[in-house]
């Protein structure tokens, strides 16, 4: 691709550019809408290399510390960080085969969590975490197709929720606000999977020859008012999910959108771009009972525009 599209916002006031990462895997923001995280895996994914670090940033999306937590530094080892979920004064940092909490405000090492593999074929390779409101968290393992949890209130007890073949590479998790359950979505199929906190897994939506819209998932996460987001990073879609189970893509020819989150407090959209080492915040439509059922809606109905007309063949996306 000649040039990398990005997200635009209809309002500038509410969008923000943030450049100078390395690799940003998740990009996530506090309740309130104060302050913003993102893990930058700085190299190979699955690399013991202890250079990761976790950027934060202000309530505007400007950068106030690029390397606020660091591997190798202050006696920290942060390898290669993917998944992040904020609970309370504690960030929740995916990293390898270990879950980490920090301190938000100060930076210090909290609490490790280790996870044995879910079977003797794989190893433990954690892709993100996510928070319920009752306090636990959920924690998703891609190569061993695993979705275990943890228990903040016991010691972080960590147990194994569901190992099933037919996660297909669980590579983001998310809690429905509704039903409570987790949301997974598929590295490798591309399909949508729902979790019961008992570990009973459903496919909500499937990815066949028919309905083949996804390649590969990479981020998911719901609105205030339960719509869901998912990120494709291969296709370079983001899409929305009504809750009557609809689908719109809302942006398209991203640069490899990785772990999305979604600031509800402001109902802004975090996305990072693995690729283009960069992320983005930007609005999102608000329920509207302002068009027709019949008017076609625009990207421009979800705080997007599209992008400019390609002027020649040579920009073209090479596979």
């Amino acid at each position: 691709m000649s040039a990398a599209f990005v997200l635009t916002l209809a309002l500038p006031s509410d969008a923000a550019q943030i450049t100078g990462l390395e690799s940003p895997n998740s990009f996530v923001g506090d309740p309130a809408g104060k302050e913003y995280f993102i893990s930058n895996i700085n190299g190979d994914r699955e690399a013991r290399d202890n250079n990761g670090f976790i950027t934060k940033l202000d309530p505007n999306g400007k950068i106030t510390n690029l390397k606020f937590i660091q591997g190798g530094v202050a006696n920290i080892l942060l390898h290669a960080p993917k998944g992040l979920a904020l609970v309370g004064q504690i960030l929740y940092v995916a990293d390898l085969d270990q879950l980490k909490g920090f301190d938000k405000t100060t930076g210090k090492l909290l609490v490790t969590v280790s996870f044995p593999p879910a079977s003797p074929q794989h190893v433990v390779s954690l892709t993100d975490v996510a928070a319920e409101p009752a306090g636990l968290l959920y924690v998703s393992d891609q190569q061993g197709n695993a979705i275990y949890k943890v228990t903040p209130s016991a010691n972080h007890q960590a147990a194994l929720l569901i190992h099933d073949d037919r996660l297909a590479g669980p590579a983001s998790i998310a809690v429905h606000p509704k039903s409570g359950h987790i949301i997974a979505v598929s590295w490798d199929k591309g399909k949508i999977l729902e979790v019961t906190p008992e570990g009973q897994l459903t496919e909500l939506e499937s990815n066949g020859f028919f309905t083949g819209r996804f390649q590969n998932l990479s981020g998911v996460d719901f609105d205030r008012w339960g719509n869901m987001y998912l990120s494709d990073q291969t296709k370079g879609k983001i899409w929305r999910m009504t809750r009557d189970h609809r689908f719109h893509v809302i942006a398209e020819y991203l640069l490899a959108p990785a772990d999305i989150g979604i600031d509800r407090a402001n109902n802004l959209i975090l996305v990072p771009y693995h690729y283009a080492h960069a992320a983005e915040m930007n609005g999102l439509e608000a329920p509207s009972d302002g068009k027709r059922k019949d008017e076609k809606r625009t990207l421009a109905d979800y705080g997007f525009i599209p992008p400019p007309p390609k002027s020649d063949p040579e920009g073209a996306a090479k596979k």
